[in-house]
C-alpha cells in the first residue's frame, strides 16, 4: 500500500467533509480512522477510486460518531432529569481513564497525545502547541498510536509519570489557552495524591495551586494580559498559594526532587515576594539550573535567561539566548525584553512584532503588539 498515496490524499478528504458540514476536529478525526481503516484493508482489497473510498468510509465513521454523541447526549439528559437514586460516589472514572490511555504498548510521548485527545479533550492543534512540533506531525502521532492500541487489551495502566505530564498539559492549556481545562486537572491531581504516596503529584499539584493562585490578575478588565511583573498581588489567591507552599515542603523534605517539584520551587519563589523588585532571581536562576539538569528542556533554558536577565543584568541573558535555536516559540519574546532593559529599542520593538506574528493565541498577539508599538511611539519622540 502507498503510504504516499495516503498522506496527499488527506487534505482534500478533511476538506469535503467540512464543506459537508462536519465540524474540523470530528472531521479529522473521521478522516483519521478511515485511514487506519485503508491501512487495515486496502494491501488485500485496494480500491478502484482511494479517494471515493476514503471520503465514503470517513463520512460514514463522523455520521457514526454523531449519532453516537447524540444518543449519549440524550441518555445524560435523561439521567439528569431524575433523582440519584442514593448518594453519589466521591471520585469518577476520568482519572481511570488516563491511566488506561497511558498504555505501556505506547511511548510516553504519543500516550500523552492519545489521552490529551481522547480524555483531555483538546484538539490536535492544541496537542501540537503543548510539543512545539507542527500539527500535521501530532496528527499523525495520534494515528500511530490508536492503531497501536487498536488491537490490545486495556489490562496493563500505564506508569504515573505519563499521567502526571498529561496533567501537566492539560492544566497547561487551561491555563492559557482556549479550553478551560485548569479546575479539572487540578481534581484529578488532587485524587491522585490522594491515592498515590509519590513526591511528584505532590510536586505536581504545588505547582498547579501556586499558578493557579495568580489566575485572577492574570488579565485585565479588557482581557488583555498582565505580565506578572505588573499583576496586582493584593488579587493573588492566598489560600492556595500557602496550600501549595505547604504541600512543596513536604514534598521537598523527601529528598527525591523531580522537575515538578523543581518547578512548583520557582513558582513559590515569586509567590514569596510581596512586590516584584523583591523577588529572588539568584535562587531563581539556582533552580532552573536544577531543572535544567532534570529535563534539558529548550523551554527551561529559554526562562533560566529571562532569571539570568533579572540576576545578573540583560546582557547575561542575552549571553544565555546565544545557544537556543531562534525558531524556539517565545524566543523573540524573550529577547525583545531583555533588549528592552538593555536599552536597545529599536532591536526590542522589531522583536517583539516578530514575536507577536508567532503567538499562538489572540491576547499574548495583541500585547506583543502593543509593547511594539509602545516602542516604536518612544522612538519617535
Amino acid at each position: 500500500m502507498n503510504e504516499l498515496l495516503l498522506r496527499s490524499l488527506t487534505p482534500s478528504v478533511l476538506g469535503i467533509l467540512v464543506r459537508r458540514g462536519a465540524h474540523f476536529a470530528a472531521a479529522e478525526d473521521a478522516v483519521q480512522d478511515a485511514l487506519v481503516e485503508a491501512v487495515r484493508v486496502w494491501p488485500a482489497d485496494p480500491p478502484r477510486d482511494p479517494k471515493g473510498w476514503l471520503v465514503t468510509v470517513a463520512w460514514r465513521r463522523f455520521l457514526d460518531a454523531t449519532r453516537a454523541d447524540a444518543a449519549r447526549r440524550r441518555r445524560e439528559d435523561l439521567v439528569d432529569e431524575e433523582p440519584a437514586p442514593g448518594p453519589a460516589p466521591a471520585v469518577d472514572d476520568t482519572l481511570q481513564l488516563y491511566f488506561l490511555c497511558a498504555h505501556p504498548s505506547l511511548t510516553p510521548s504519543s500516550a500523552v497525545a492519545l489521552t490529551l485527545r481522547a480524555v483531555g479533550g483538546l484538539t490536535t492543534r492544541q496537542i501540537a502547541q503543548a510539543y512545539l512540533v507542527p500539527e500535521a506531525t501530532m496528527a499523525q502521532r495520534i494515528s500511530r498510536a490508536k492503531r497501536t492500541v487498536s488491537g490490545v487489551r486495556f489490562d496493563q495502566p500505564g506508569n504515573v509519570a505519563t499521567v502526571l505530564r498529561v496533567l501537566y498539559l492539560v492544566f497547561n492549556e487551561g491555563y492559557s489557552g482556549d479550553v478551560d481545562l485548569a479546575a479539572e486537572a487540578i481534581r484529578l491531581t488532587r485524587q491522585l495524591a490522594a491515592a498515590i504516596d509519590h513526591p511528584e503529584v505532590a510536586g505536581l499539584l504545588a505547582l498547579m495551586l501556586l499558578h493557579h493562585a495568580r489566575r485572577a490578575a492574570r488579565t485585565a478588565p479588557d482581557g488583555s494580559l498582565v505580565p506578572l511583573a505588573e499583576q496586582d498581588r493584593g488579587r493573588w489567591d492566598t489560600e492556595s498559594i500557602t496550600e501549595g507552599v505547604e504541600i512543596l515542603q513536604a514534598a521537598l523534605a523527601r529528598d527525591r526532587l523531580g522537575e515538578f517539584q523543581a518547578q512548583a520551587a520557582i513558582a513559590a519563589l515569586h509567590a514569596d515576594a510581596p512586590i516584584a523588585e523583591e523577588t529572588d532571581w539568584v535562587q531563581i536562576v539556582e533552580w532552573y539550573d536544577e531543572l535544567t539538569r532534570l529535563t534539558d528542556s529548550p523551554v527551561v533554558r529559554l526562562n533560566r535567561a529571562v532569571a539570568v536577565g533579572e540576576a545578573d543584568g540583560p546582557r547575561a541573558g542575552l549571553a544565555a539566548l546565544v545557544a537556543l535555536d531562534e525558531s524556539l516559540p517565545r524566543r523573540a519574546a524573550v529577547a525583545a525584553y531583555l533588549h528592552e532593559r538593555a536599552g536597545d529599542l529599536a532591536t526590542a520593538a522589531r522583536l517583539y512584532a516578530e514575536a507577536a506574528q508567532k503567538a499562538p493565541n489572540l491576547a499574548e498577539r495583541d500585547h506583543l503588539t502593543r509593547q511594539a508599538a509602545r516602542l516604536n511611539a518612544r522612538g519617535c519622540r
